[in-house]
């Protein structure tokens, strides 16, 4: 199962990557079009008619999107004050709440998004000249990518894989060295470290 979860980690480390990718283009291209769109209506005398909601929608792309990747990577915060008055042994369980409730997030993205794609499918965004259901593909394909890394994580923690949270990337990167491997296979090393390093601080007590 853990051979299997750490190529599974591998396919969606690339499509986080890709995501990732897109999300920066979406923001340079926004930014792009708002200059165009300012340069035009005070300098020119003109506007760009499409270059607003275009602007608009790449927005909703590359915060979706964003968003589902930094969930794959550990990077959201997190509020941790309960974890502290419990067991050690129960953090795991509280971790793994945490993940499945963004599932759920992701799951109500999706759905509640379907429907709204639907409902204005037939509407017509100003300007560009297109479906609004475009409008709503961001929400869908965000939802479906935090369900994916949310349950990614999940299986990870069950399978004894060290699980990345907000806080632990500079760990990881201690491990990995400067210009080493993938940051997975850090991951892997710090989790092996740490199972092996316990018996031997137990042995010298």
């Amino acid at each position: 199962m853990r051979e299997g979860l750490i190529r599974f980690a591998t396919l969606t480390g690339a499509v986080a990557q890709v995501g990732l990718w897109l999300a920066g283009t979406g923001l340079v291209l926004m930014t792009v079009f708002v200059f165009a769109q300012v340069f035009y209506r005070y300098v020119i005398g003109s506007s760009l008619f499409w270059a607003e909601p275009a602007a608009v929608m790449l927005m909703g792309w590359f915060i979706f999107l964003g968003a589902a990747v930094g969930v794959k990577e550990g990077y959201h915060l997190s509020f941790d004050v309960g974890l502290m008055v419990v067991p050690e042994s129960w953090r795991p369980w509280f971790h793994s709440f945490s993940d499945v409730v963004v599932t759920g997030f992701g799951f109500g993205m999706v759905w509640f998004g379907w429907q709204l794609a639907a409902r204005a499918s037939t509407g017509v965004v100003p300007g560009l000249g297109i479906s609004r259901l475009w409008d709503f593909v961001p929400l869908i394909g965000g939802g479906l990518l935090l369900m994916l890394f949310s349950v990614e994580r999940i299986l990870r923690r069950a399978a004894g894989l060290r699980t990345l949270r907000f806080g632990d990337n500079d760990e990881i990167e201690d491990v990995a060295g400067a210009g080493s491997a993938a940051p997975l296979m850090a991951a892997e090393a710090l989790h092996d470290r740490n199972t092996t390093a316990a018996p031997r601080a137990r042995k010298g007590d």
